[in-house]
């Protein structure tokens, strides 16, 4: 890790260790207090300026022309100055009158049902039949079929060992997730047919392979993250779903990535619950649990949009609005 170079340096490293000992991700420590470091070093920021509100202002206008980037920095710039109140360096937190940003409202990409199995379809006709590529091809296709059938995160099928595979209870154990949870998730029928197939072939032809990874990549390494990118990326332009990322107001629409498959599970299968006549409401806490949420009131965020159409409509909508201004 490089060492703070600001004048702020002692302090940042302080703060820093004192969230470690806290329990906190190093990678969630780091980059934003890093880029606070670069950014007083190269614009020579004093200690006393950066005690000062006017500052601090000046900070919140130009550190980065995403306004929830911003946000985060300032988020991370209040907590250092609250760090500090309490080993009484300093008097007061300078932020405390000092507002966030107003936020980009950010509205994921979603696949239908029908365009998740048109997906899907692709992929698996790029997967090459000899030998040398089948395997590895295949673990690519099911990687991006555990995104969409299960709600994934992309690294999550990716660091699964063969271990992590109950094939007698039909599941995967998922260890140190995005905020350091494991789960143990039930797979669709769909997802274990696949699999147990894959892990047929993969028998037959690699005996003996050694790799600890359940969708083994080259070398005894997993798959790579950017492997399954580029083939979701092609297969999104096949089907004619590619669109860019696009900002209307205060409004982002994502386009589609491979986590746009994630949300599309969640919105989904909150459709078809609501379809049995049960109130989505109600499925939260246990979809939650699924997904690996930490609150469940995250994973009611997904209620705000019901479904392709209903996004294609608001895209529609909020471009009128802004044409009519």
């Amino acid at each position: 890790m490089r060492p703070f170079e600001s004048v702020m340096a002692n302090y940042l490293a302080d703060y820093a260790a004192y969230r470690e000992q806290r329990g906190y991700a190093h990678k969630a420590i780091y980059p934003p207090l890093i880029a606070l470091d670069r950014y007083l070093k190269t614009h020579h920021v004093s200690w006393e300026q950066m005690q000062r509100p006017a500052f601090l202002l000046h900070l919140r206008a130009t550190i980065s022309p995403h306004p929830n980037t911003t946000n985060r920095m300032l988020s991370h710039v209040r907590g250092l100055f609250d760090y500090l109140v309490r080993r009484q360096i300093v008097a007061t937190n300078p932020l405390n009158d000092i507002p966030p940003v107003p936020e980009r409202y950010f509205v994921p990409f979603v696949f239908s049902p029908d365009q998740t199995d048109q997906l899907l379809q692709r992929i698996c006709k790029t997967i090459k039949r000899d030998p040398a590529n089948f395997i590895f091809d295949q673990g690519v296709y099911l990687a991006v079929l555990m995104l969409a059938r299960c709600g994934m995160r992309i690294n999550e099928p990716l660091r699964l060992c063969r271990h992590h595979y109950r094939a007698d209870e039909d599941s995967v154990y998922i260890e140190r997730t995005k905020f350091r949870k494991d789960r143990l998730i039930p797979l669709p029928k769909a997802v274990i047919t696949e699999l147990d197939n894959f892990l047929a072939a993969h028998n037959a032809c690699c005996p003996g392979d050694q790799n600890p990874y359940l969708l083994a990549g080259r070398n005894g390494q997993p798959l790579k993250a950017q492997r399954v990118r580029t083939v979701f990326h092609g297969a999104v332009e096949a089907i004619g779903l590619k669109q860019p990322k696009r900002i209307m107001g205060n409004m982002t629409f994502g386009s589609p990535v491979p986590h746009s498959l994630r949300h599309s599970f969640a919105i989904n299968t909150l459709n078809r619950i609501k379809a049995r006549g049960i109130l989505p409401q109600q499925a939260l806490p246990v979809l939650s649990a699924y997904m690996g949420h930490r609150k469940y009131q995250y994973t009611a965020a997904y209620l705000k949009v019901k479904d392709a159409d209903d996004l294609a409509g608001l895209i529609d909508f909020t471009k009128s609005q802004l044409d009519v201004v």
